[in-house]
């Protein structure tokens, strides 16, 4: 069974960076799609970066481009978080599928139980 485990999350003032990584167990994150989504309370969930097998296929929702960047590295994806807003505080999730198309779509298969992000001064 895959689980995901995310780490890296805190309290962060505005302007400020953070990195957060999403390892796996039973399975190797090498041959998975992956994607970092994101809840604020009361709102929905937010899909923020994507990456599949390879780097032409990394996205990055509009809201953070050119703040965030997603990478991965044998059996950990990142989210390199630079530049935070307050309304970048949400939970963070990790998620991965086979396909990239279903983690873009919010059905990954599998998901992390999320970490807290907070920006605020």
């Amino acid at each position: 069974q895959v689980q995901l485990v995310e780490s890296g999350g805190g309290l962060v003032r505005p302007g400020g960076s953070l990195r957060l990584s999403c390892t796996s167990s039973g399975v190797t994150l090498d041959y998975y799609a992956a994607g970092w989504f994101r809840q604020a309370p009361g709102k929905g969930r937010e899909g923020v970066a994507f990456i599949g097998l390879s780097d032409d296929s990394i996205a990055h929702a509009d809201s953070v481009k050119g703040r965030f960047a997603i990478s991965r590295d044998k059996n950990t994806v990142y989210l390199q978080m630079n530049s935070l807003k307050p309304e970048d505080t949400a939970v963070y999730y990790c998620a991965a599928d086979y396909s990239l198309a279903n983690v873009k779509d919010g059905w990954a298969s599998y998901w992390g139980q999320g970490t807290q992000v907070t920006v605020s001064s």
